[in-house]
């Protein structure tokens, strides 16, 4: 097959709390290496980026070792918890930040849609951003007015199209970004985790529209995504990235399999801490305790479909002065949300609170499911969000029945339903 991307022993450092490359003190020591010959003395320092832990060193390795070829219409999704390396692979095979070591061999143009805000010129119109957009990628006048009709018509932005795009909400400006950098046909098309600003409609567009450019179109596919049913139904390879490092590249089911098995969700149904100094969070909000509470007759009993559970959680609160609510996201292995749910919004006195949210019994099909819990400050903006802290499985409870699967669906509500 044709080779379109080749990374070998790639690596990316960064020196915590600065811009660049450091000091002026090590600019000159660097230079002063190189101009005899000999290797950047930095590139001998530095820890693995292990955001959970403190290090010892202000140099850390976003990416370390990193060696993958991609084939011409090949679709590789790239997984991974946050702060593993995928952004920063996508921005360097962008060719928006230069490796540290190591070296990149792309064939062909690269649309690349990386964040919301990257790509586009806050003060041009949609219009003209589509044609800035070609230009980049080396299209002609002729080439990119060819397009201009599919793209707004994919974005559907028609109305706003000669309005200066920083007027557009994050949803518009992705619905746009994405259509220029699928449909400008590039031999390489690279997407970061923006589609989920979209709403369920676009997101199902933009898929459908990366299976099309890749098994239609035959072009390439980079896609970084947390959503592992998009990873299933899309690419054909996987590749696990941890702590900067690729642990496995291979089969789609076989590689998300391996991932949620070994990922970092907490397999535990509590997490609790005696003193805020031991605790994670930050100087506004600190996690006490959380904890899955199943209601059952017997505590030595199996949670099943049928076990009413609350979900308790305390923390110290040390901005009184602001109303906070509780968002609490329920979320399968496969990092599908079941539920979003939340307190009203209130004042909280300095200290130790607690909120309880209560999951009703024949609410939740069989299965392991993992909670996160966001501290809201004035209904705006999270002041710190606590993911993935405890897991809890519920297990399937039947009587006399000739079905023996698994139940369609995330939730499985007891509903009335009769013949009348």
């Amino acid at each position: 097959m044709n080779t379109v991307i080749k990374v070998e022993n790639l690596s990316k450092q960064y020196r915590l709390g600065q811009v660049g490359t450091g000091t002026l003190s090590h600019d000159i020591n660097r230079w002063w290496h190189r101009l005899r010959g000999k290797e950047d003395p930095y590139l001998k320092i530095g820890e693995a980026n292990d955001r959970t832990q403190r290090g010892n060193s202000d140099y850390v390795w976003a990416l370390r070792d990193i060696n993958f070829t991609v084939q011409h219409g090949e679709v590789l999704g790239i997984i991974g918890r946050n702060g593993a390396g995928k952004s920063t692979l996508l921005k360097i095979l962008s060719r928006t930040t230069a490796p540290t070591t190591g070296s990149i061999k792309i064939k062909g143009r690269v649309a690349s849609l990386l964040e919301v805000g990257t790509g586009f010129h806050p003060e041009l119109s949609g219009r003209e951003n589509i044609f800035l957009n070609g230009a980049i990628l080396g299209m002609t006048k002729k080439e990119i007015k060819q397009k201009f009709d599919e793209i707004v018509d994919f974005a559907g932005v028609e109305r706003y199209i000669d309005t200066p795009v920083k007027r557009y909400s994050s949803g518009m400006y992705v619905r746009l970004a994405f259509g220029v950098a699928a449909h400008l046909e590039p031999e390489i098309l690279v997407v970061d985790e923006v589609l989920a600003v979209g709403d369920a409609e676009f997101q199902k567009k933009a898929l459908g529209k990366m299976k099309d450019v890749s098994s239609k179109d035959g072009r390439t596919v980079l896609f970084v995504s947390h959503n592992m049913t998009a990873m299933k139904n899309l690419c054909n390879t996987i590749m696990y990235m941890q702590h900067g490092k690729i642990v496995e590249i291979g089969q789609t089911d076989t590689v998300i399999n391996h991932y949620l098995t070994h990922s970092e969700i907490n397999s535990e149904m509590v997490q609790s801490f005696a003193k805020p100094e031991d605790a994670p969070g930050n100087e506004f909000v600190k996690m006490k305790r959380i904890e899955a509470l199943p209601i059952l007759a017997n505590p030595f009993d199996p949670i099943t479909i049928e076990t009413p559970i609350n979900i308790e959680f305390e923390f110290w609160n040390y901005v009184p002065d602001k109303e906070l609510n509780l968002s609490l996201h329920l979320y399968t292995p496969t990092e599908e949300c079941v539920f979003n749910v939340y307190t009203d919004a209130k004042l909280l006195p300095e200290g130790l609170n607690k909120g309880v949210c209560e999951i009703p019994a024949h609410l939740l099909n069989d299965g392991i499911y993992s909670v996160s819990m966001m501290i809201v400050a004035e209904r705006a903006y999270s002041l710190y969000n606590f993911e993935h802290v405890i897991s809890f499985e519920v297990n399937e409870k039947r009587g006399i029945s000739g079905w023996h699967g698994k139940h369609a669906g995330i939730v499985r509500p007891k509903l009335n339903f009769n013949f009348v």
